[in-house]
């Protein structure tokens, strides 16, 4: 009796690919193409003094009332899943003499350099020099797409959105400053999609996205028209239009299998079929297909350009 749990090939590759060429994607430092760089974001590494949820920071400033001009806005990667705001204390215009005046949040700062004064990193330990900072802080000057870090493998997409240059985005998710609808359309499509599923690390059965791994080596589509680039930027907006629908509604919500709402489906389906065009694509092509594409896309990039460079 035949099972029908497995076929047989001729070969599987590094990627688990059946009958594909034996490409590997390296780790790339930047992007291939001329595309907004992406980074990741802030790092408090701060033993959560410097963080509150809303609840902890109304109560905060209730209790420390000068510290409320000092509180912006974060978010990680379940805020954004879940519309969970997020809140921080940025203490760089801080004055020394108003750090005094407010000892909440004094003793924060010193509990942030004791915690880094112990750490086994010799910067972290550098870093207690200034306690009041992010050891790492990113700022965009323009709105920015973000990226979770970890996504479910059961969404089709990883939910990403633009987010103001005020919002702090927290490491380890990533961050593109200055990206446009079009780069927004790319990467939320079933194309970038196909790339991730292959190429994405993995924490348990979770999508694990990177810049050097996912965006940075992703090829992005070399000869689409002006007018597909126009295409793709309304179908990219006809997305967010669908998102904002449903105000009350989470990521975790509109990007479930079940409850993806049929609007926000359609406009997916549409900026698929966009970006699909813009690669070339056939409408019906297997993923399989779209991924060995995409990775003889690829080797052709890093032929070209990584190994001129090792020369």
């Amino acid at each position: 009796m035949a099972n029908e749990n497995f076929i047989i090939v001729d070969h599987i590759n590094g990627y688990l690919m059946p009958n594909a060429p034996d490409i590997y994607v390296m780790k790339r430092s930047s992007p291939f193409f001329k595309v907004p760089e992406m980074s990741a974001g802030s790092r408090p590494t701060d033993g959560g003094n410097f963080l509150f949820t809303r609840a902890e920071m109304e109560d905060f400033i209730k209790r420390e009332p000068l510290a409320e001009r000092f509180i912006r806005k974060c978010i990680s990667g379940k805020d954004f899943i879940n519309n969970t705001p997020r809140y921080c204390l940025y203490l760089a215009d801080c004055q020394p003499n108003e750090l005094r005046k407010m000892p909440l949040v004094y003793e924060r700062v010193k509990n942030v350099r004791e915690l880094r004064l112990k750490s086994k990193s010799k910067q972290t330990q550098r870093d207690a020099d200034k306690p009041m900072l992010f050891q790492r802080f990113v700022q965009s000057s323009a709105n920015y797409i973000f990226i979770p870090q970890v996504s479910s493998e059961r969404r089709k997409y990883i939910p990403m959105g633009f987010m103001p240059p005020e919002m702090v985005c927290l490491d380890p998710n990533l961050m593109i400053p200055n990206a446009n609808l079009f780069h927004f359309g790319v990467l939320t499509s079933s194309v970038h999609m196909a790339w991730v599923r292959m190429v994405a690390g993995r924490l348990k059965s979770d999508y694990r996205y990177s810049a050097t791994i996912c965006y940075n080596p992703f090829p992005w589509p070399l000869f689409y028209t002006d007018e597909q680039q126009k295409r793709i930027e309304a179908t990219a907006q006809a997305i967010l239009d669908a998102r904002a629908n449903y105000p009350n509604a989470t990521y975790a919500d509109l990007y479930d299998e079940v409850s993806m709402p049929a609007d926000l489906r359609k406009a997916h389906t549409e900026n698929d079929r966009e970006v699909m065009k813009a690669y070339r694509f056939r409408e019906d092509i297997p993923e399989l297909a779209m991924q060995i594409v995409l990775l003889n896309s690829y080797q052709t990039l890093h032929e070209e350009f990584d190994l001129e460079d090792d020369e």
